[in-house]
């Protein structure tokens, strides 16, 4: 078994890395960038479609209102950049948002802040992933007709990327990333050269298609409630950003410095393309609807059920490059592609801070350790079935699964900036140089200014996206919440119980007698080396134990006792119900009862074998008679292990797999000389 899946293993995360090269796991800039903000950057590809499928709600009148929605989004987008640029320095060990809410608010802010964080990766991979999946649909329509499948099939995908290490699969996700991103600006480039310059019209597919509104002549309170909702969509464009904080430790050194450089870049890039792209929107006329099949009218019939809605992004590439063109398919590839990799933002995010709470007993501690290629393997495993869990539920529909989303980000964000301005006033109260006052004063300024304006984005996203689903949202963040306190009270619960004291205890008393009992089945080589073993650990009491099941196997077992001379007494137990393991331990436990200080020794003999389908037939009420000795305080269960002869060929064929290097496993070191033959004439 061990060959079975050490080979497949190898081929798909590759060879095992040793601890002391972690440092080459560090990731440059120019790595770090595509990693951690390639769910920011992807999101202009739907964030903008977002604002203008929920303006339609009051027709095409209500366009007009996207630019300010999209300057809204900008400058919350810079307020929460230069915010976290504060994060990154104060507090670069890599706890993010969880470490600043825990260390200025409380554990139980910060393990609310992990909570939000924990269930947005999460959402993260499903909505990036759905998206991606409907994007390739509208030109491969099988990707349509098997969404989940497919969808399932990605996640997969990123998961082996993932496990072979943060800096390997950042090198893989790079170029489709950085493809997306000039794209993207080489389309706003040309749009602009087109319509400033030359003064080309330029028109979207759907330039000519008239908008069924679902509210006429929306005004006063109804309207400010629709331009809230359309902002709050469009805050989808923000999440990914405090992904840059939590992996600091990723960055090569200066970690802090890069980590803020990283993040001024993708704020840059990020508000740039969105604005790009609703302000193309815009000139090209393009038209979107909630309800595409009904609400989008062409020359006075709605379009039915057999329309398909491009994206925005495609729309306007379309209108901008000439539908078929090579830019235009060139960046419906990357857009797609960079929407897979979006997930990646989690994928190293999520297993960062698992291993984290993980490290504060808040996790199970299997999340805390690194997999083989020094990734957090049980971490992007666990985040990997929970993305697929979400994509089966909601049939990777990316329009259902958006309304959860956006939430958590905010939750995490308004917790985080309260924190830093906490601590920036804690600070304050014993600094006396006042240059670095002043930096703090103002450091202090721009976090809560961030509290205050992300605060009013979460009550916003609340109320507008409450009943469309954001509820599951917070459900979820109770769940991670409640469990993680739960594990969070068991590891405290066991480390109490089992600390040293450090006075005298009744586990430094020694026992007053040892009583060994060694259970026996009939006489063979493993229940010999177990006698032979038992006597060798001098206990004041030793005795053989068997059960009566068979009445006929166990008088042979008497004679045979009897014949061999051995030197142990034998106590045979009935059974009636010809059961094994109830009368041993109701044995077992009649002798602590008669002499409580007492140690009862329980001695099994067991084989070894070679193949795994062989432990199916032996060992079995073995294995059940440990499992119940396990509870039975003053127990001791030793297992004497006899190898039979095909597990030592099994030892030999390790021995062997571990001599033999697969190709390539090893590199060749420079070629030696041989010396030369002296020849017949010498």
């Amino acid at each position: 078994m061990s060959k079975l899946t050490d080979v497949p293993k190898r081929i798909l995360i590759g060879r095992a890395l040793r601890s002391d090269r972690l440092g080459e796991t560090l990731l440059p800039k120019r790595i770090a960038l595509p990693v951690f903000a390639s769910d920011p950057l992807s999101s202009v590809a739907y964030a903008p479609g977002e604002v203008l499928l929920v303006l339609s709600i009051a027709g095409v009148s209500a366009y007009h209102f996207s630019p300010w929605i999209a300057a809204a989004v900008v400058v919350l987008m810079f307020t929460v950049v230069a915010s976290y640029r504060q994060n990154v320095h104060a507090y670069p060990s890599g706890g993010g948002d969880y470490e600043v809410a825990t260390t200025n608010l409380g554990p139980r802010a910060g393990l609310t802040v992990a909570s939000a964080l924990l269930v947005d990766y999460v959402l993260t991979v499903a909505v990036s992933i759905s998206s991606g999946i409907e994007n390739l649909g509208s030109a491969i329509p099988f990707v349509v007709e098997h969404k989940v499948f497919c969808a399932a099939a990605v996640i997969v995908l990123l998961t082996l990327m993932n496990l072979r290490g943060v800096k390997e699969s950042g090198k893989l996700f790079a170029i489709p990333t950085y493809v997306f991103v000039g794209g993207v600006f080489v389309m706003i480039a040309w749009g602009a050269f087109r319509g400033l310059v030359l003064g080309d019209i330029m028109r979207a597919p759907t330039a000519g298609y008239h908008i069924k509104a679902e509210h006429q002549g929306l005004a006063g309170f109804a309207l400010v409630f629709l331009l809230l909702r359309a902002f709050s969509s469009g805050c989808a464009a923000l999440t990914g950003v405090e992904a840059i904080s939590n992996g600091v430790p990723a960055f090569r050194k200066p970690k802090s410095k890069n980590a803020a450089t990283t993040l001024a870049m993708m704020g840059l890039l990020a508000v740039t393309m969105f604005c790009g792209i609703i302000a193309l929107a815009m000139v090209t006329k393009v038209r979107m609807a909630e309800h595409p099949a009904t609400d989008l009218i062409r020359d006075g019939v709605p379009l039915g059920s057999g329309y398909v809605q491009n994206p925005v992004i495609s729309q306007v590439a379309e209108a901008v490059f000439g539908k078929g063109s090579f830019l235009f398919v060139l960046l419906a590839a990357a857009t797609a592609l960079v929407l897979f990799l979006a997930a990646n933002t989690a994928y190293n995010g999520f297993p960062l801070l698992g291993s984290i709470l993980a490290q504060d007993r808040y996790l199970p501690r299997q999340l805390h350790t690194r997999g083989d290629r020094l990734a957090f393997s049980n971490g992007i495993v666990l985040l990997a079935g929970a993305a697929m869990l979400l994509v089966f539920i909601y049939g990777a529909d990316s329009t259902r699964l958006i309304q959860l989303y956006i939430v958590g980000v905010f939750v995490s964000f308004t917790l985080s900036q309260t924190g830093m301005v906490r601590h920036w006033n804690r600070h304050l109260a014993v600094e006396k140089d006042q240059a670095k006052r002043r930096h703090m004063v103002r450091s202090r300024a721009i976090n809560a200014f961030g509290a205050f304006f992300t605060g009013l984005v979460l009550v916003v996203v609340l109320v507008t996206k409450f009943t469309h689903g954001a509820w599951v949202a917070l459900l979820g963040m109770c769940i991670f919440y409640a469990t993680m306190t739960a594990i969070r009270k068991h590891y405290d619960r066991v480390a109490e119980e089992i600390a040293a004291p450090e006075g005298p205890s009744d586990d430094l008393v020694r026992p007053s007698r040892v009583h060994s009992v060694v259970l026996i089945s009939k006489i063979h080589r493993p229940t010999l080396r177990a006698l032979a073993y038992a006597k060798l650990m001098r206990s004041d009491t030793l005795e053989a134990l068997t059960v009566n099941v068979d009445p006929a196997e166990t008088k042979a077992l008497r004679e045979e006792w009897e014949r061999r001379g051995i030197d142990v007494p034998l106590k045979v137990l009935d059974s009636p119900y010809r059961e094994i393991t109830r009368p041993v331990i109701e044995y077992v436990k009649s002798l602590r009862k008669e002499s409580p200080r007492d140690a009862v020794s329980v001695i099994i003999p067991e084989y070894v074998v070679g193949h795994w389908y062989e432990h199916l037939l032996h060992n079995q009420s073995a294995l059940r008679l440990k499992g119940r000795l396990l509870f039975t305080p003053g127990i001791m269960v030793t297992s004497v292990p006899y190898q039979l002869q095909s597990s030592e060929v099994a030892r030999a064929r390790a021995r062997k797999r571990q001599e033999w290097n697969a190709p390539g496993a090893v590199r060749r070191g420079p070629a030696v000389e041989r010396p030369k033959e002296p020849s017949a004439k010498e």
